[in-house]
């Protein structure tokens, strides 16, 4: 109660000072308008980061036009088109220009659409972006931060690549970008625009842009509520999705040495308004909006994944009673839910541990009624043997003595014969010599 008396207390002082402001009139010079020039001088020292992601099947010319936009070459080799699914690769740079330095981080979805099941294709892509988001918000929940030093890495831009078929977009473009729209801008491009003519490519943009509305997916959409560049954005609003064409090889047309493709057929020259959109993409992409892309990631897609991640953790502004809730009303209520539960949990986890050492009693029980039953078995399966064993043994040992018995008797009834048959010998020779 003390703190959400002082919280609404707080709250009510800031509203009556900023109600109560006034304005005044200076009688000379201060120097607070040199606050622009303090900031513009801060920001250079810091330097600048930017981080761009290519989305596009393998072999639309993602590198050749990062090389193209930065007028330098990338380190990198082609990737194959046998990749078993797609996967992120992030290259970090520094550049400088003038004493600008950026700090570019240049993120390629290796692999994309190269598979013959593309159902989960955009799933690497969206765990990156809300990983990207997750590392910085966690900085941002530190009881020490460093948000001062810390390497942003979350993407700014998504140059989502369209292959020139001049037909349609593929679903799996649109179900991609329907996935990416509320994480990432998006700005569409026709890759490779130099493969289908003017007549096609026209009518395949107004196509791009009818699918877009039709499905639902937002892209980034250059802002007009700037004077300085409300004219020049609008007008490039409407020549949307971007048809360009890369390339990092000098040719010499006329007197100068332009970057552009060679065919049999003639030149299309990158940096010639009249061929391709290439200078426009520059001039929206970096001239123009880059800052804007910039604010736009952290007032709106980082906004969103913030506010979603802390409603999914419990925390929230108002209380149901519409009224201000702070943060420590709501750690103490989260805390306090979270000791109900860890409690309701260590009662179920006790219940269901006295209820698993009855079941293994009863298991353990069995078990050793079943022994017992089976020792009896055995036990009496081997009196039984050993009596009929002993009774064999009886019967044996009966006719042993029964054979001795009768061998006895012979014996005796041959030694008889053998005494009577000597006796009438004798008798008959007595009786000779008589």
């Amino acid at each position: 109660l003390v703190s959400g008396g002082s919280t609404m207390a707080a709250a009510e002082v800031a509203r009556q000072m900023s109600e109560g402001a006034r304005n005044l009139s200076l009688s000379g010079h201060v120097g607070f308008d040199s606050m622009p020039d303090q900031l513009v001088n801060k920001s250079v020292c810091q330097g600048f980061c930017f981080n761009i992601l290519c989305v596009g099947e393998t072999g639309l010319g993602k590198s050749t036009l990062m090389d193209t936009l930065f007028n330098t070459r990338f380190e990198g080799d082609p990737a194959a088109h046998n990749q078993p699914g797609v996967h992120i690769k992030s290259n970090n740079y520094e550049l400088q220009e003038s004493n600008v330095r950026l700090k570019l981080s240049i993120v390629n979805s290796v692999g994309f659409g190269d598979q013959i099941n593309k159902e989960e294709s955009y799933k690497s892509i969206v765990e990156f972006i809300d990983a990207q988001f997750e590392a910085y918000l966690q900085e941002e929940l530190k009881i020490k931060r460093t948000l001062h030093n810390y390497h942003d890495s979350r993407i700014h831009v998504c140059l989502y690549f369209i292959a020139p078929t001049g037909h349609s977009l593929k679903s799996l473009d649109l179900v991609t970008m329907k996935k990416l729209d509320s994480k990432v801008n998006i700005i569409p491009i026709i890759a490779k625009a130099d493969s289908i003519s003017k007549n096609e490519l026209q009518k395949f943009k107004i196509k791009i842009m009818s699918e877009l509305v039709s499905n639902g997916v937002q892209i980034y959409q250059f802002p007009t509520d700037d004077e300085t560049v409300a004219e020049i954005n609008g007008t490039m609003n409407a020549h949307l999705p971007f048809a360009v064409v890369g390339s990092t090889e000098e040719i010499k047309i006329g007197n100068k040495m332009m970057k552009a493709r060679q065919y049999p057929w003639g030149t299309v020259q990158v940096e010639n308004e009249s061929h391709c959109d290439f200078v426009k993409l520059r001039e929206m992409l970096i001239r123009v909006n880059m800052e804007d892309l910039r604010e736009q990631t952290h007032t709106r897609h980082y906004e969103l994944y913030r506010r979603c991640k802390l409603e999914e953790m419990g925390f929230k502004d108002t209380d149901p009673d519409n009224k201000p809730f702070s943060l420590q009303e709501t750690y103490e209520a989260k805390r306090n839910e979270f000791l109900g539960e860890l409690q309701k949990k260590e009662e179920e986890m006790r219940q269901m541990f006295v209820m698993r050492v009855k079941e293994k009693e009863s298991e353990l029980k069995e078990a050793e009624k079943e022994l017992h039953d089976k020792f009896d078995r055995l036990k009496k399966l081997h009196q039984d043997e050993k009596k009929k064993l002993e009774d064999k043994k009886k019967s044996l040992d009966d006719e042993i003595n029964a054979f001795k018995q009768r061998k006895t008797a012979a014996e005796l009834l041959q030694s008889q014969a053998q005494q009577s048959g000597s006796q009438q010998t004798l008798k008959r020779e007595k009786e000779r010599k008589n």
